[in-house]
């Protein structure tokens, strides 16, 4: 700790106080977090925070670059943020212009995308944890009470609350989606000026949270397009099933949205690369080279499927499967839900392999795009196709 030199105080919490510093070998500054911890836990705690920065080396993700200890204090010495965090761009007066709101949430949501696909959540998603470089590039930082989902740690609910997704309140189990609500939330406050979920004391904001919602956001900002209402909207889902399995769908959705408000007569040629793009982060796909994907979406058929719709039926004679691009279905055999499938998965494949009737149906519990898949497709495709298939 003594090779640093502190140069001011940047900001100051219940648990830690950051510091401006600089490091005289290495001629840089550093973001530096200091905290003196009561017990034993907490001191673990701190430690579970630099151990979960410490594995991810992403663009978009505030980088480590050192722990300790100095005495009874615990430090973190991390990359420094010239350019503050999102929490003064969510006020009336100072809010960014529209495209550029988007396109740091766009960069955010990849960046949890990469979290997520290492087995994290972070769980406190929120405008003071999303700091910007002196360039202007977002990166997330933060990881106090990340969640390690391999772990056995038992169900929390700290947070910030007008961030927290009404399932994490309820102490129900919770996905990566979790994150994509807070992530929903800070989205709101960046294009309204105000926060999506509010209130004199914590059991109105926490009522708002799990039974009311939001005021619409087409209400608070009349000249938003419809789509962009959409992504927001479907992003604060009360119900995990009927919000963004991932945050490549969500993603996906900013940058068509992003796209048309920028150029609307430029929107649609651009609109096969960003679905080759999107095709490829399914994890179904990723085996896949770009010139094979190109292929497949040329003689595939990409499906829209709205929630309650039935796509395939128990004992129909098929030879077609299904790749989930988005969305989220049930398995129902018989009149009961067996199973779930999600983004990057497949369904009835067995009866295209078997060659049998199928032995259930496939109800899509959220809207749903889908990629169609025939046989007579896979017979007349490359080897190598056929094989990643396989």
């Amino acid at each position: 700790m003594n090779r640093y030199e502190i140069v001011r105080e940047l900001d100051r919490g219940g648990m830690a106080v950051v510091y401006l510093g600089t490091d005289p070998y290495i001629k840089r500054k550093v973001a530096i977090k200091i905290s003196q911890p009561g017990s034993q836990e907490a001191r673990e705690r701190f430690f579970v925070e630099a151990q979960a920065a410490g594995r991810l080396r992403h663009a978009n993700v505030v980088a480590l670059y050192d722990a300790g200890m100095y005495g009874d204090f615990c430090y973190m010495a991390m990359e420094y943020m010239e350019g503050g965090s999102l929490e003064g761009h969510c006020r009336p007066g100072n809010l960014l212009p529209v495209p550029r709101a988007l396109e740091i949430i766009i960069t955010i949501a990849n960046a949890l995308d990469y979290i997520h696909k290492r087995g994290l959540l972070h769980r406190d998603v929120k405008p003071s944890n999303i700091l910007l470089d002196g360039d202007g590039q977002p990166k997330l930082t933060d990881f106090g009470i990340s969640l390690d989902l391999n772990s056995n740690e038992g169900l929390s609910i700290s947070g910030t609350l007008p961030y927290m997704s009404p399932e994490r309140l309820r102490e129900e189990a919770i996905r990566p989606n979790a994150d994509i609500f807070s992530l929903g939330c800070v989205l709101y406050e960046l294009l309204a000026g105000k926060k999506a979920f509010y209130g004199k004391n914590h059991a109105e904001v926490i009522r708002q949270l799990t039974k009311t919602g939001p005021e619409p956001l087409e209400n608070v900002v009349p000249d938003l397009p419809p789509s962009l209402v959409q992504v927001v909207a479907r992003a604060l889902e009360k119900d995990p099933k009927k919000r963004y399995q991932n945050c490549m769908e969500m993603a996906y959705q900013l940058t068509a949205a992003l796209r048309a408000l920028k150029n609307p007569m430029a929107a649609e040629p651009d609109k096969a690369k960003d679905v080759i793009q999107y095709v490829q982060s399914v994890p179904f796909f990723q085996c896949f080279t770009r010139q094979q994907t190109e292929k497949l979406l040329a003689a595939s058929q990409l499906e829209k499927v709205s929630a309650g719709q039935t796509v395939v039926t128990e004992g129909e004679v098929d030879d077609t499967f299904y790749v989930v691009l988005s969305g989220r279905l049930s398995i129902v055999r018989k009149g009961r839900e067996m199973a779930n499938v999600t983004t990057g998965e497949c369904f009835g494949e067995m009866a295209y392999i078997g060659h049998q009737p199928r032995i259930a149906s496939v109800v899509a519990d959220t809207d749903c795009i889908l990629m169609k898949i025939s046989a007579a497709l896979l017979e007349k495709a490359p080897k190598a196709i056929q094989l990643s298939f396989y």
